[in-house]
């Protein structure tokens, strides 16, 4: 049996009006979490304390809460983070995702201004000589990522370089689909190039 019409539309204007509060996420309980489990390490908003930590501030929501995933259930390795994100829920991580997503955070400044065009050159078109894509076709061309993809402006230099080495060592095994073919033909000038460049990147 058809609905009448007036009493359709109203159902569906107050589905639409709902659905945002079910979505919405719980930004209190995820700074509780923060305090008690990553303020040691990534700070209560995100800007890590040591370089070799990555910078969560405005990190993409949907990208982090992947990552914690991972950890969790060991698809990605890390020092202490597979222990740190035990107990937690689907909604927990989705939380902390658009916790840290929300927050804000300024760019490095280049500690060498010519390195970090070079890295510039390379983000935008890659190097053709040895075969290295342009980091900007998958990343975007202001380095924001996506809500997959990690958004790599204002990362942490030394965390960038990291990571790179860890993709070309395959020590790293998530998100390493298109990752292990690039790093691998980077070379160690190309590496902190980027690094420079992403760091300084708005």
């Amino acid at each position: 049996m058809m609905m009448p019409r007036p009493f359709l539309c109203a159902a569906l204007v107050a589905l639409v009006l709902a659905a945002p509060a079910a979505a919405a996420a719980d930004l209190d309980r995820a700074r509780k979490i923060v305090a008690g489990r990553c303020f040691l390490c990534h700070g209560m908003e995100g800007e890590s304390s040591s370089e070799v930590f990555p910078r969560l501030a405005t990190q993409n929501a949907t990208y982090v809460a992947k990552q914690l995933r991972d950890f969790q259930t060991g698809a990605r390795k890390g020092t202490t983070m597979n222990g740190m994100v035990a107990g937690l829920t689907e909604a927990d991580m989705a939380d902390l995702g658009a916790f840290f997503a929300a927050q804000k955070a300024d760019p490095h400044a280049p500690a060498d201004a010519e390195l970090a065009a070079v890295g510039r050159y390379l983000y935008a078109k890659g190097n053709p000589f040895s075969g290295v894509a342009a980091c900007s076709g998958c990343h975007g061309p202001s380095a924001h990522g996506t809500e997959t993809l990690p958004r790599l402006a204002g990362q942490q230099a030394p965390y960038i370089e990291g990571q790179l080495k860890e993709f070309n060592k395959r020590t790293r095994t998530n998100d390493n689909a298109v990752m292990h073919a690039i790093a691998s033909k980077l070379t160690e000038f190309e590496v902190k190039a980027l690094a420079e460049f992403l760091a300084s990147a708005p």
